[in-house]
């Protein structure tokens, strides 16, 4: 397989599960909006507003790393890097994949797949009045941990092939 291709494929991946999964801040938003009218215009909270919008949120949360990293979004300490040349920073981030961030990645997936896989098999529900299920939350672990360790194999491609566009658009006007 051509790796234009593989790029494309899981960058179009994370980019379309990031839009989706972006839609469920209006639903989060919705809910807590629901919630607070009832306790305070009705004096009639909801008993599962809380622990909902709890799930949403880390799903929410959880699920974008992957789309973060295809845009350049997250944290980047660039002290060292700023001061390479494009091969000397290329070969910086490329370690930083290969040294830190792909091993972190396949504990994430091996270890997100355990947990998630051992909350299924025991039908884990939250505590309290309202037992919503967990372990579709803990599944999405795992899925978001499989498309962030997709979106780093396709920025070291990248880096590799020379297309690394956050470099040239930030920090060479290009």
């Amino acid at each position: 397989m051509d790796v234009n291709a593989i790029i494309k494929a899981i960058d179009s991946l994370n980019e379309v599960v990031g839009r989706i999964v972006c839609v469920l801040a209006i639903v989060f938003a919705a809910i807590i909006i629901y919630d607070v009218v009832l306790r305070y215009a009705f004096n009639a909270p909801t008993r599962w507003a809380f622990d909902l919008s709890k799930q949403i949120y880390g799903f929410y949360f959880v699920m974008l790393g992957g789309y973060a990293l295809r845009h350049q979004s997250h944290v980047r300490v660039d002290l060292l890097t700023e001061r390479l040349g494009d091969g000397g920073r290329r070969a910086v981030e490329i370690l930083g994949y290969l040294l830190f961030f792909l091993p972190f990645s396949w504990v994430f997936v091996a270890q997100t797949f355990a947990f998630a896989q051992t909350s299924w098999n025991q039908g884990e529900t939250t505590y309290g009045s309202v037992q919503l299920p967990v372990y579709p939350l803990k599944a999405a672990l795992f899925v978001a941990a499989v498309l962030l360790a997709l979106q780093g194999i396709s920025e070291v491609l990248k880096l590799l092939a020379g297309r690394d566009l956050y470099w040239r658009e930030t920090r060479h006007g290009a």
